[in-house]
Order: C-alpha cells, then sequence, then structure tokens
C-alpha cells in the first residue's frame, strides 16, 4: 500500500469489502461489527495460509519502499508477473467468504 512495503493493497481492498459488507450500520449493532472483524481475520489467516504473509515486502521478496527496491520490481516487472496472484488470491477468499 502506498509503496511502504508493508501492507499489500489488495489486503485492503478485500477489507474495506467484508468491512461494507458487515459493517456496524446502528449504534446497538456489536453483533455486526464483530461478525466484520471475525471474518477479516479468517481472509488474514487464509490469505497468510496461501501466501505464507501478508506483507508486500515478503510477497514480492524486494523492499518496494526502497529506489533499489523499485528499480528491482521494474526490471523484474513484478506488479505485472507476480501480484496479480495476489490480488486473485484475495478476491477468491473474500468471495468464498461472503
Amino acid at each position: 500500500m502506498a509503496r511502504t512495503g508493508e501492507t499489500f493493497g489488495s489486503m485492503t481492498g478485500a477489507l474495506m469489502v467484508i468491512g461494507l459488507h458487515y459493517a456496524k450500520i446502528r449504534k446497538d449493532d456489536d453483533a455486526g461489527r464483530e461478525r466484520a472483524y471475525a471474518l477479516a481475520q479468517e481472509f488474514m489467516d487464509a490469505f497468510r495460509e496461501r501466501n505464507g504473509t501478508l506483507i508486500c515486502r515478503e510477497l514480492l521478496r524486494v523492499d518496494v519502499s526502497t529506489p533499489e527496491g523499485m528499480r528491482t520490481v521494474r526490471e523484474k516487472d513484478l506488479f505485472r508477473t507476480v501480484c496479480p496472484k495476489f490480488v486473485r488470491d484475495a478476491a477468491e477468499i473474500v468471495e468464498e467468504l461472503l
């Protein structure tokens, strides 16, 4: 997310979908909030199971927060060749959960 090498963007999107679907919409809807938290954890566990980590630089094996890392990403075309698998995994997992 924002080339920090930390949270990968597809995880953020997936968590937003879960939150929008199950979010607390009434002040007293604590059950909805708890459901969203539980599903968010399930999502993260499932993604970690498939890919070993939730951290971008660990997924890519390159630290995109550094100029050297970004140079490597561009040289190896990782955003096009590697990232689509993670986006697909995130979408599949969210689809299964919802």
